[in-house]
C-alpha cells in the first residue's frame, strides 16, 4: 500500500517534530493533541490539518502515529468513540511511539486485528534533539510485511530503525536502552564527582575520554551540564521512573533480578520526593552524591 495520508497524534517535544517532518516530505499530515491550541499551531507552521479529536484526524489515513506520555494515554487516544481506531479504515496501520510496557503493546496488536488494521511498537530514543534533528533510533515489533510498508514513512525522522520481532519486542529493546542510560549516568555520576574531588578540569577530561572506550552519548552531552550543577532540560526522571518500571516488570516476568536498575530507580525516587521530578535524568549525581 503507497502511504499517502498520515495522522499524528501527540504534538509534545517530540511528536512537534515528528509531524513536521512527515508533512516536510509530502505526506497529508493531520494531526491532533490535547491541547488544541498546540494543533492548530503546529497547523500553522506546516502543511497540514488540526483535528479536535483522534478519531477524525484519523479518518482516510493510511498510517497513525501516536506519542503520548504513557500506557493510559495512549489507550485514551485510541479507544471509544473517538479514538484512533474508530477513525481508521481497514488495511490501514497504526504505530505507537509511545514507550509504554509490551503487554499493552500486545492489547493494541489485537485490538487492531479485531477492525482489520495493522499495528507496529515503535518506541524511540534520542530525546528532543533526535526528534527536531531527524535522527531518532526506531525500535519495532510486529509483522515483516507491515514494518517494510511503514518503515519508509518513520524514515524522514530517523536514523535507525530495526524490527525486533513480533509486537512488543520494540517495547522490550526500548527496556534496554533504558538501562543502559541508567548504569551509564550512574558510572558518570560517580567518575565526575572523583574528577571534581581529585581536582581535574571536567570539560578537560571529557574531551580526552570521549575518543575512548568511555565515551558516550551522555558523557559528551551531560558531564559538563552535570559539572555546572544545569538540570532543568532534558528527559524527566518522572517519565524515566515509568520507564525503569516497565523494566522491573518485565525481569520480574522473566525470572530476573536487576540489581543496578533498581539502585537507579530507588536514588530517582529519592529526587523525586525532594521536587525533581522534572529535572533531566543526569539529576542523578545529586543522589550519587549523598550516598
Amino acid at each position: 500500500m503507497e502511504v499517502k495520508t498520515v495522522a499524528f497524534i501527540g504534538l509534545g517535544v517530540m511528536g512537534y517534530p515528528m509531524a513536521g517532518y512527515l508533512s516536510k516530505a509530502g505526506y497529508q499530515t493531520r494531526v491532533y493533541n490535547r491541547t488544541f491550541a498546540k494543533a492548530e499551531k503546529w497547523a500553522q507552521q506546516h502543511q497540514g490539518q488540526a483535528f479536535e479529536t483522534p478519531r477524525e484526524a484519523a479518518l482516510g489515513c493510511d498510517v497513525v502515529f501516536v506519542c503520548v506520555g504513557n500506557d493510559d494515554d495512549v489507550r485514551s487516544v485510541v479507544y471509544g468513540e473517538n479514538g484512533v481506531l474508530a477513525g481508521l479504515k481497514a488495511g490501514a496501520t497504526l504505530v505507537d511511539h509511545t514507550t509504554t510496557s509490551a503487554e499493552l503493546a500486545i492489547e493494541l496488536a489485537g485490538a487492531c486485528q479485531k477492525v482489520a488494521v495493522n499495528f507496529i511498537d515503535a518506541p524511540v530514543s534520542g530525546g528532543q534533539a533526535g526528534a527536531e534533528n531527524g535522527v531518532l533510533t526506531i525500535m519495532c515489533g510486529g509483522d515483516a510485511d507491515v514494518f517494510a510498508n511503514v518503515s519508509p514513512v518513520m524514515d524522514v525522522y530517523a536514523k535507525q530503525i530495526t524490527l525486533l520481532g513480533e509486537n512488543g519486542q520494540g517495547q522490550r529493546c526500548k527496556m534496554v536502552n533504558q538501562i543502559c542510560i541508567a548504569g551509564v549516568l550512574q558510572g558518570l555520576s560517580e567518575a565526575l564527582l572523583l574528577a571534581q574531588k581529585s581536582g581535574l578540569d571536567i570539560e578537560q577530561v571529557v574531551n580526552t575520554l570521549k575518543h575512548g572506550a568511555a565515551g558516550s552519548w551522555q558523557m559528551e552531552n551531560r558531564a559538563q551540564t552535570m559539572a555546572q550543577g544545569k538540570f532543568d532540560f532534558g528527559f524527566a526522571i518522572d517519565w524515566m521512573r515509568k520507564d525503569l518500571g516497565f523494566c522491573l516488570q518485565e525481569a520480574e516476568r522473566v525470572g530476573l533480578t536487576l540489581p543496578l536498575t533498581e539502585q537507579v530507580d530507588a536514588q530517582y525516587a529519592k529526587l523525586q520526593q525532594q521536587g525533581l521530578g522534572r529535572m533531566d535524568t543526569s539529576v542523578l549525581i545529586k543522589a550519587v552524591a549523598k550516598e
